[in-house]
């Protein structure tokens, strides 16, 4: 997998520069502190580059990154992390895995003092990307036993372990790979808890997702030509600076997450599938023009629906659907949202309609027909949240209006029961904000 924009280019870039730049991506997403969390990559030649103990995580540098040879040794200005032992156990034993994660992010460290794994099979590309979690029981932190144990997890098969009372690692075939898999982890742990603390998560069945998955369209047919005039790149540009924004603060993650944005008529831009949201580049984004894709390009899976969105609704020029974790919350629940908190909510969103799983592929008509400008998203259960609006900064910013509001129902539900707005407040919103 090649990484784009800054970001990871196993071809190009090497492991110390890799590992500084993905330590220092988790440090800014608090899912690590200034002293925890350790990144190693095995290379080709079987030495292994890791990150290094006592070195501040939020400003680490390639050039902290240290070096185990295959003989044993070790090049570097610092120590090499303490927690070294249980990457080299784990890359003797599981030849396919050639990167390793370890961090104590909050939501997965909550499981492992309460000695639990998350349940994966909450969202399909969860279910997808982490598959079912192992579990390692207490043994000191840095020790040859600790190495044993998780190694012991990772012979069944896993990718991803938690690590009693302490956090958890995560595998995979290269660092794109395994902060993927890490960062869908930690999502799918925190929309469990936030869920908890509004209702009762819904798990998917095996059925359930295998009939998802068999539902999903072929693409549309390649156009023959392809141009890209200066409009049109502009809007790729824009496309990219919005899905970075929304990675960044949370409300995106590498493994899911989709945006359009209308370019003439009804031919419309739309990010591509299986390109990791943080690394996405002007290159990567789709031009769809005449119900035709972009030649050698993959758009989205959801393509059709954006497609249906845009032919119904000519006030609609873009479109999110993601997968942020408070609104994640009711999703997984079923539990309504009410935006009727403050008048911004109402305002923005107005009622925002739950669907059933799987709807955004097998009755797209119906999410066309819900969605309008006065009701610009909807939740599909145990899926997203799509959002829609005018311009693209608009519609991100109702995203950001409902996760905010999302987030404010689930905290407080702890202190006590939400009194909306009544309805002649409503009504006397929607005569001064609402233009038909």
């Amino acid at each position: 997998m090649i990484m784009k924009n800054d970001i990871l280019l196993p071809q190009l870039m090497h492991p110390r520069n890799q590992i500084a730049l993905v330590m220092g991506r988790i440090y800014r997403r608090g899912l690590t502190t200034t002293s925890g969390g350790n990144i190693s990559i095995m290379d080709d030649n079987g030495d292994i580059w890791i990150s290094p103990s006592a070195v501040d995580k939020g400003k680490l540098q390639p050039s902290d990154i240290v070096c185990i040879k295959k003989d044993g040794t070790i090049i570097g200005c610092h120590k090499p992390s303490s927690e070294f032992p249980f990457h080299k156990a784990i890359y003797e034993i599981r030849p396919d895995i050639r990167a390793i994660i370890h961090a104590h992010p909050p939501a997965l460290v909550s499981f492992s003092i309460v000695r639990a794994t998350p349940n994966t099979k909450i969202i399909t590309q969860a279910s997808r990307v982490c598959g079912p979690v192992g579990y390692a029981e207490y043994e000191l932190p840095g020790s040859e036993a600790l190495g044993a144990k998780i190694a012991q997890e990772f012979t069944k098969g896993y990718k991803a372990v938690i690590m009693e009372n302490h956090g958890t690692v995560v595998g995979g075939c290269n660092l794109a790979d395994t902060f993927e898999r890490f960062e869908t982890l930690e999502f799918c742990a925190r929309t469990l808890l936030y869920g908890k603390t509004i209702g009762t998560p819904q798990y998917l069945t095996d059925k359930q997702i295998n009939a998802f998955e068999a539902q999903i369209p072929a693409p549309l047919p390649e156009m023959k030509t392809v141009s890209h005039p200066s409009d049109e790149r502009e809007k790729r540009l824009e496309i990219c600076d919005i899905v970075q924004r929304a990675c960044t603060q949370g409300l995106m993650i590498s493994s899911y997450g989709t945006v359009s944005t209308r370019w003439r008529g009804n031919d419309f831009l739309i990010t591509p599938t299986d390109v990791p949201r943080w690394d996405l580049t002007v290159d990567d984004i789709v031009q769809i023009k005449d119900n035709q894709r972009e030649p050698g390009k993959f758009p989205s899976r959801t393509t059709y629906l954006h497609q249906q969105i845009y032919n119904k609704h000519p006030e609609i020029n873009s479109i999110i659907l993601t997968q942020s974790p408070y609104l994640m919350a009711y999703a997984v629940t079923g539990e309504t949202f009410n935006v009727r908190t403050i008048p911004e909510s109402w305002i923005f969103l107005q009622d925002v309609s739950t669907l059933d799983f799987g709807l955004h592929f097998k009755d797209q008509d119906k999410i066309a027909g819900i969605i309008h400008k006065h009701n610009p998203a909807v939740i599909i259960k145990n899926s997203c949240v799509l959002v829609a609006g005018d311009k693209l900064l608009q519609t991100f910013d109702y995203l950001e209006v409902a996760e905010f509001s999302a987030k404010s129902l689930v905290l407080c539900a702890s202190i006590g029961t939400l009194v909306p707005i009544n309805n002649e407040q409503v009504e006397e919103l929607r005569h001064a904000f609402v233009k038909e």
